[in-house]
């Protein structure tokens, strides 16, 4: 049997941009993403501390080092810049190496740096 367990997590990432001209999707420094061990593509999870919303969506790889984290798309309805973000993302695995993993969480300083 498999489990979801979390894999990655960016915990308290604040909004720098929502864009909702663009297609989709929530940019993301790459600096970041490596930290985390996200990858472009990935169905990721956000979750607003401010305001409780709650959406899916995947990830586009920001300027490395700029500290970027931006909604895009209908998402950008969801969020304000400078609201507080706990960005997630799950992988499915056997129940024995669930028990022994550890994900990669990251705790973003001030202007989203490491």
């Amino acid at each position: 049997m498999n489990v979801e367990v979390l894999k990655s997590k960016i915990h308290r990432a604040t909004v720098t941009d929502a864009n909702l001209n663009y297609v989709g999707s929530i940019t993301i420094d790459e600096d970041l993403m490596d930290a985390a061990g996200l990858i472009r593509g990935e169905h990721v999870y956000v979750v607003d501390n401010n305001n409780g919303e709650r959406l899916e969506t995947y990830v586009i790889a920001g300027e490395r080092g700029s500290g970027c984290v931006c909604l895009n798309g209908a998402a950008a309805r969801k969020v304000e810049v400078g609201d507080i973000i706990i960005i997630m993302a799950f992988g499915s695995m056997p129940l024995e190496e669930a028990k022994a993993f550890t994900p990669q969480i990251v705790f973003p300083k001030e202007g989203n740096r490491l």
